[in-house]
């Protein structure tokens, strides 16, 4: 079949939850420096500032924040101890060992897709890959041993610039595409993800390459699709719309009826 698009997808929060992994670290790690521990409210709402899609480094923003609206005689960690205490909790091993000798919190990750999914969006003209903030272990552990996925096209942490920067996604887009951005038939991009990082992502590439149809799909993450959490979840959408989302999805499976030259 005549391919009709590209869709690339953030990882965590869209391919699988990282409430109890990714989340859960940095909540431990925050505690660690600080004796206070940031509820998922917190985090959510200094993912809404836009420019916190490293965990590492909003574990350390947090500490700092928290020492000084507190006036604590804490020392403040370098991100060197950030980064270790994180591991430790998120992977429980060597990342870069065999992951049956993990046993961190990355072992609590619930999958939010399957392979069959990425099979159907193939069968029907769609060409998929990934643009993620997570390390490369961790994303190729949950996209080649977890859902199956073999040699996903993947941009990783240290592959490029940390989002919004647009290089990893535009990067991957001309790789996948094959030709130059925005010419004659103008593929449509898209990218998916479940912060404003990732929407400012698809904005910054706009700015970039003006001529090329991108399109920016949000999504809240897991926690937020609990019926308890219906207001908080409203209220995480319409900071996704106002930041620039052209479409909210309330479940990733909607990607199946979404014809992408509708936009």
């Amino acid at each position: 079949m005549k391919n009709i698009g590209l869709i690339l997808f953030d990882i965590d929060g869209v391919i699988r939850s990282v409430d109890n992994s990714y989340r859960l670290s940095l909540k431990k790690t925050v505690y660690k420096f600080s004796r206070w521990e940031p509820s998922y409210r917190d985090i959510d709402r200094a993912k809404n500032e836009g420019i916190w899609n490293n965990d590492w480094d909003l574990s350390l923003e947090l500490i700092k924040r928290f020492i000084k609206k507190e006036n604590l005689n804490l020392k403040i960690p370098t991100r060197e101890e950030i980064v270790k205490c994180f591991e430790e909790f998120y992977f429980g091993g060597d990342p870069n060992q065999d992951s049956k000798y993990w046993s961190g919190f990355i072992k609590n990750e619930e999958l939010l897709v399957d392979k069959k999914f990425f099979d159907f969006l193939q069968r029907n003209g769609i060409i998929w890959g990934f643009v993620s903030g997570a390390e490369s272990a961790s994303a190729k552990f949950v996209l080649e041993k977890r859902l199956g996925l073999k040699s996903p096209p993947l941009i990783s942490m240290g592959d490029a610039p940390d989002k919004p920067n647009p290089q990893g996604f535009i990067d991957l887009s001309k790789k996948l595409l094959g030709d130059k951005l925005g010419g004659e038939s103008n593929m449509p991009i898209a990218y998916v993800g479940d912060t404003i990082a990732d929407i400012n992502t698809v904005i910054n590439a706009r700015k970039e390459i003006p001529s090329q149809k991108f399109i920016s799909i949000g999504i809240a993450p897991p926690h937020l699709h609990l019926k308890s959490r219906l207001k908080e979840r409203n209220s995480y959408e319409r900071n996704l719309e106002k930041a620039g989302a052209n479409l909210i999805l309330n479940s990733i499976n909607e990607l199946k009826n979404i014809n992408l030259n509708l936009f």
